[in-house]
């Protein structure tokens, strides 16, 4: 079976002009496996703290960090960090983006970022990428990036989530499971992949503030609750995703205490 070839990066070039856009940093003190993850210790640092240095040195216009918690709005506060506090009800960090979007009263065709607020090691590269590739579809209502998949264990990582995009680079679906699905290498357990045709989806997102305003209001889809997937509801509503290959090697997050050991040790 021949598939595209999808090693090559959609963003390559080293001088670019990026359209103004707003980073905001979502950063929620609850988390079931690491409670208060935003406020853990790096390197004598918050992890928020690493997270939106990391935003500022990209080219956005603006860095807010948008929390529910009084704790991570005193922690930031001393770095200079604008620090919107939001509700702490929001099912979704693309809600509590929603809401920042009307506090700062943006346009509709406004640009905003979100950088998950357990990423410390994220590249601003990689945020000025989402947004460009976001500003030259002007027909999708989201950008995010992915980068190829190259080894049998995380391809059939529930905790991983894959996308299949099209030719053009706008995603197809998204899951949990393995796909494309290879009929015939996959009849058994691989042992290898034989192409580059499964991607893994990088959780890093550029809205519109209208897309935002209307994505608030729909109810959670069918597809979205069986994979536990927040970005199939936009799928299943109709409206188009960019997908671009990630410019730089994105380095995973924090999401349990192995993680943290790891990026404790890179920052040390």
């Amino acid at each position: 079976m021949a598939f595209p070839d999808f090693t090559v990066p959609d963003f390559t070039a080293p001088e670019f002009t990026v359209p103004e856009f707003t980073v905001v940093v979502p950063a929620r003190y609850g988390s079931t496996r690491l409670p208060g993850k935003p406020l853990l210790e790096i390197a004598g640092e918050p992890m928020v703290a690493h997270v939106w240095r990391r935003a500022c040195q990209s080219h956005a216009s603006r860095v807010v960090v948008a929390t529910d918690d009084s704790r991570i709005r005193d922690a930031m506060l001393p770095y200079g960090a604008e620090v919107i506090m939001t509700r702490d009800d929001h099912p979704s960090g693309t809600d509590r983006l929603a809401e920042v979007a009307d506090i700062l009263a943006l346009a509709d065709d406004a640009l905003l970022v979100n950088v998950q607020g357990d990423e410390p090691l994220i590249p601003p590269a990689l945020i000025d990428q989402v947004a460009l590739r976001l500003a030259e579809d002007p027909e999708a209502s989201i950008s995010t990036l992915a980068e190829p998949i190259n080894d049998v264990d995380t391809l059939f990582n529930p905790n991983v989530v894959k996308v299949v995009r099209t030719l053009q680079g706008r995603a197809l679906y998204f899951s949990r499971a393995p796909i494309p699905w290879d009929r015939e290498q996959f009849k058994e357990s691989p042992t290898l992949l034989a192409t580059d045709a499964w991607l893994r989806h990088i959780g890093l997102y550029a809205y519109r503030a209208s897309f935002l305003a209307a994505y608030r209001d729909w109810p959670a889809s069918s597809l979205e609750q069986l994979e536990q997937l927040e970005q199939l509801r936009v799928l299943q509503n109709g409206h188009i995703i960019q997908v671009a290959l990630a410019c730089e090697v994105n380095p995973a997050g924090v999401d349990t205490a192995e993680d943290l050991a790891r990026v404790r040790t890179l920052l040390s």
